[in-house]
């Protein structure tokens, strides 16, 4: 076994070039074989093992630089760079980081979890090491659904003004998560189909390889009539050339020997060069090329035989809760259109786009501009609905405050992985939007406990016209409870109380209602009552319930899987100190001022106290507590 020598670079560079397929081939049962058990994105990291084999074998990491985009395809990186025998700990507490990590290893020298930033680094990288004399390499490994964002762009833009020497490798596959759409992505499809040029390109090559020495002048003279039959026979071919970049490619991104010969050239001209890269999503393992979409992340176990992923029985999720539901609303109101940043699959609206197929809108990885698009929608009396991750609506903070809730226009937010997400960890983790929102003005914010209620805040969200208003839901599964057959809207800004207790009350949001709940049961059999309260509407705030509540000198409790900095919490805070009105006492539970990283969400919560034993034990003390500060 080749890959049982590899634990560094260096060891790879031992193998012939011959000896490298064999590599390839290990690197892939190895892959299959241990994300069989621990599940994560099987897909992107098949399609690049001659990639990354190809560029440790050529460079010097981590002196020179690989920054991944995204990150999510660097695990044969990670394996080739001494980290083969944690992979049974893959995206586990305290295990390794389904994502670059730079505490995890000097190799990894750029860390994300958000596409379409290795660009802005690479050029940042390349502008340090000239101001510093170095001369290291620089290499971004960018996917083509990266390249559609516009930070790209922005990116490729400026690296082609400065000229700096550094590689982009466009590893094209045709994919993102989900199918790629748009301009960029069909012009790449016409490079990669330009046969009558490759043939063209190839056979000048072959032409000039005859000619005995070819050397000075007559070698420029080939170069330029090379650039010319580009330009000749393949005009569509020079986009990346007028952003100031030399382009080479395609190139067959299985084939080693053909990746290592264009590197080569890639490093013998001066300033920019990006290298098109063909790969095949999932390469080496049929299920995974056969839907490359399906198994682009695997978030369970899987047959390795047969490719069937094994499903927990039970609830369905949250996710597929607001996709079935959005159809029905969707059949009753013909204005209801969705708008997704290439997440249709994730965001639970392929049935969605079956359906109506006209009324459904991936605009690919572009945030910023699927916001403004739906203000655009709203404002011609259409009503959009913007299914989008938390930790994705972070990158449009300026259009939903500029373009969405300064016009107070009528856009519904379906936000997804509200709270703790699990082993994608802190690049994704959806605590902050609640801090990044409820400030803004003429936004609703609102959270259900359970299914049946995200199904009456869905038929709340599309009823409203008083402006943007958001649904924040987990990456959970439901709690069982039964639906109702009709959805009821909610009145704006009431709270509901679940259980009655006159020793503290408990405010909760989502997920912790039922966490607040397994507590109060827990302080029953004390002869502790707590009073549970479901806080639905985190903006606007039930402001009657709070003054009761301060008016009975109840101690209260916030509970919200969310930022303790700037949240829930914060704002019941806020609502006393400005109504000059002083509650018992109110204590704050929630996510602290860290970055919790990968494990389950269960291990997450308990990391912060946010489970039903951990909010016992606080509210045991509440009465001790409050009496201290009186006295």
């Amino acid at each position: 076994m080749l890959l049982e020598r590899i634990d560094s670079p260096t060891d790879l560079k031992k193998l012939s070039l011959s000896e490298l397929p064999q590599l390839a081939e290990e690197i892939r049962h190895f892959l299959i074989g241990k994300l069989s058990v621990t599940g994560g994105h099987l897909a992107p990291n098949l399609g690049v093992v001659e990639l990354t084999l190809a560029l440790h074998y050529l460079y010097n990491s981590p002196q020179d630089k690989f920054i991944f985009d995204v990150g999510h395809q660097a695990y044969v990186h990670k394996m080739l760079t001494g980290r083969q025998d944690r992979f049974d700990t893959l995206r586990q507490k305290d295990g390794l980081c389904g994502f670059v990590k730079r505490n995890e290893s000097e190799h990894d020298v750029w860390e994300a979890g958000h596409s379409s930033t290795s660009l802005s680094a690479a050029i940042g990288m390349a502008l340090a090491r000239d101001l510093k004399g170095d001369s290291n390499k620089v290499v971004a490994v960018i996917g083509d659904g990266a390249l559609t964002g516009g930070m790209a762009l922005e990116a490729l833009n400026h690296i082609g003004h400065e000229k700096r020497k550094l590689m982009v490798v466009l590893n094209d596959n045709e994919m993102s998560i989900a199918p790629n759409v748009g301009a960029l992505h069909n012009y790449l499809g016409k490079v990669r189909t330009e046969k009558i040029y490759r043939k063209a390109k190839d056979e000048l090559d072959w032409l000039l390889r005859k000619v005995p020495a070819i050397g000075g002048k007559l070698a420029r003279t080939a170069d330029r009539v090379k650039d010319s039959l580009k330009y000749l026979i393949a005009p569509e071919g020079m986009l990346f050339e007028e952003f100031g970049l030399k382009y080479l490619g395609p190139v067959d991104g299985h084939d080693i020997g053909k990746l290592l010969e264009a590197f080569k050239q890639a490093d013998s001209l001066e300033g920019p060069v990006l290298v098109h890269v063909m790969t095949v999503k999932g390469k080496g393992y049929s299920p995974a090329e056969a839907d490359s979409h399906k198994w682009h992340g695997v978030t369970g176990s899987y047959k390795i035989e047969s490719g069937q992923v094994v499903k927990p029985v039970g609830p369905p999720m949250y996710t597929e809760v607001f996709g079935n539901t959005l159809i029905e609303l969707a059949e009753q109101d013909k204005r209801i259109v969705a708008v997704t940043p290439a997440m249709p699959g994730g965001s639970g609206l392929l049935k969605f786009a079956e359906k109506f197929p006209d009324r459904m809108f991936d605009v690919g990885i572009a945030e910023q501009h699927a916001a403004t698009m739906s203000a655009a929608l709203a404002m011609e009396g259409m009503k959009p609905v913007f299914a989008v991750y938390s930790t994705f609506l972070q990158r449009a903070y300026d259009q939903v405050v500029h373009d969405i809730c300064r016009q107070n226009l009528n856009v519904v937010f379906a936000i997804d992985r509200a709270g703790f997400v699990g082993a994608d960890g802190e690049t994704h983790q959806g605590v902050y939007d609640i801090p990044f929102l409820r400030h803004i003005p003429n936004m609703v914010i609102m959270m259900p406990k359970d299914e049946n209620e995200l199904r009456n805040m869905l038929r709340t969200a599309v009823d409203y016209d008083g402006g943007p208003i958001a649904v924040r839901y987990p990456r959970i599964a439901g709690t069982g409870v039964s639906i109702d057959e009709q959805m009821n809207p909610i009145e704006i800004g009431t709270w509901e109380t679940v259980r009655e207790g006159d020793y503290a009350a408990v405010l909760a949001i989502g997920p912790m209602v039922q966490v607040a709940e397994e507590a109060a049961e827990l302080l029953k059999r004390e002869g502790i009552n707590i009073r549970v309260i479901n806080a639905r509407f985190i903006k606007p705030l039930d402001k009657q319930m709070l003054l009761a509540l301060a008016k009975e000198r109840i101690p209260l409790m916030i509970v919200e899987e969310g930022s303790v900095l700037g949240g829930f919490g914060s704002s019941v805070l806020e609502f006393y100190a400005m109504q000059g009105v002083q509650p018992a006492s109110v204590h704050l539970a929630g996510v602290p001022d860290i970055y919790v990283e990968h494990a389950t969400i269960k291990e997450q919560r308990a990391e912060v106290g946010l489970t039903a034993e951990g909010i016992a034990k606080q509210l045991a003390s509440l009465q001790v507590r409050t009496r201290q500060r009186a006295t």
